[in-house]
């Protein structure tokens, strides 16, 4: 049987590719007769026959929505890319303004740190500054009281040493023996009414009468111009009461011969700077000084005159001396009694009223003078 068609192997079923197979067309349930069944081929033929048209269409149609599908997507991806490119440049643009105020807050920082170390270490100079100023303020307000506190252990040494039964000779030159006193160069003859130069002795009772007291009155343009000036006193040489001072007292009473060394001297003493010395014996001998050299103890460095030169000067912390006479020296004293009082006024040391200061202040002056005139008490 079916010898024409290919025999399957044996145990297995039949290909059905070798199966001849006839085209019924669609299936029309069993109901269909025999004529629908009869017009399935002319339907097979005019589908056979539209199928080459339909294709072609049903690809066109797969392209252009795939077409518009990548157009959709393309433009959504687009909108998503720029949308993404904003938020980026925003994010940078945010970068950008943050790292400014960083760097902002970095420079403001160092400029502050670097303003905080100025300030501490100007602090630490102006520290260090006041505090040299103090201690050598304080070296000097030491060094003040130690001179003031000497001063006041002479005066009291030479008041407590000096009584009416046994005067102290150095406080009285007056006093002093003739022999030792020597003779005063042709003025012992005009001798001064004031007790504090000579007593007058009487002759006939051998007892010293007490002399009468000195006739004062005040002069009333001094007496102003000295109270002006003890309402705020000052050193200032432009004032009124010193300007005069230094007019008819200070200037004349240091104004030697050698003009330079001068100068030098009442600066010195101005300044409280100058120091006189006593020469021992040993130390007679001429020497050499920066300025001047002294022809020796036997000629004055002020005066040029030759005489007896006892004591010498010496100028602020120079180690040049300068000798000088005894009138010198006298005249150089006077100067120096005046500013110290007057320094001691300024300081508020002295503590009496207007009258007994002005008074001291005249007799301070009356010594300048007599000095100026060649007065000086005998060394004994």
């Amino acid at each position: 049987m079916w010898s024409g068609l290919p025999q399957p192997e044996e145990g297995r079923p039949p290909s059905l590719a070798a199966v001849p197979w006839k085209s019924l067309g669609p299936c029309r349930g069993r109901g269909e007769s025999p004529g629908a069944l009869a017009e399935t081929p002319a339907g097979e033929e005019a589908q056979s026959e539209e199928g080459p048209v339909a294709a072609p269409l049903d690809v066109s149609r797969l392209r252009s929505s795939s077409m518009e599908i990548r157009e959709k997507g393309s433009e959504f991806l687009k909108e998503e890319l720029h949308k993404a490119q904003k938020e980026l440049k925003l994010k940078d643009e945010e970068c950008e303004r943050l790292s400014k105020v960083r760097e902002q807050l970095e420079q403001e920082l160092e400029e502050l740190t670097a303003s905080l170390f100025e300030e501490a270490h100007k602090m630490v100079r102006e520290a260090n500054t006041k505090q040299a100023a103090s201690e050598k303020q304080l070296k000097e307000a030491r060094g003040k009281i130690d001179m003031l506190q000497a001063e006041v252990t002479a005066l009291k040494t030479l008041v407590i040493t000096s009584t009416p039964a046994s005067p102290n000779r150095e406080l009285h030159p007056q006093l002093l023996s003739p022999t030792k006193a020597g003779p005063r160069k042709g003025h012992s003859r005009h001798k001064s009414t004031s007790s504090a130069l000579c007593p007058v002795v009487c002759p006939v009772a051998g007892h010293a009468l007490v002399p009468d007291k000195e006739g004062k009155e005040v002069d009333t343009t001094l007496f102003a111009e000295f109270q002006a000036w003890r309402e705020s006193p000052t050193l200032d040489k432009t004032c009124p009461f010193l300007e005069r001072v230094y007019r008819e007292d200070v200037g004349p009473c240091l104004d030697f011969t050698m003009q330079e060394l001068s100068a030098l001297v009442r600066a010195a003493v101005e300044d409280n700077t100058l120091t006189i010395e006593p020469v021992a014996s040993q130390a007679l001998p001429a020497v050499k000084v920066a300025a001047v050299e002294c022809r020796g103890a036997s000629t004055c460095a002020l005066s040029g005159l030759a005489r007896a030169c006892r004591h010498r000067i010496r100028l602020g912390d120079s180690e040049s001396h300068y000798y000088i006479s005894p009138s010198s020296r006298a005249r150089i004293t006077a100067v120096c009694n005046f500013f110290t009082y007057i320094r001691y006024i300024q300081q508020g040391l002295v503590r009496q009223d207007a009258e007994p200061m002005f008074w001291e202040i005249m007799r301070l002056r009356k010594e300048m003078s007599l000095a100026k005139l060649g007065f000086f008490p005998q060394e004994a």
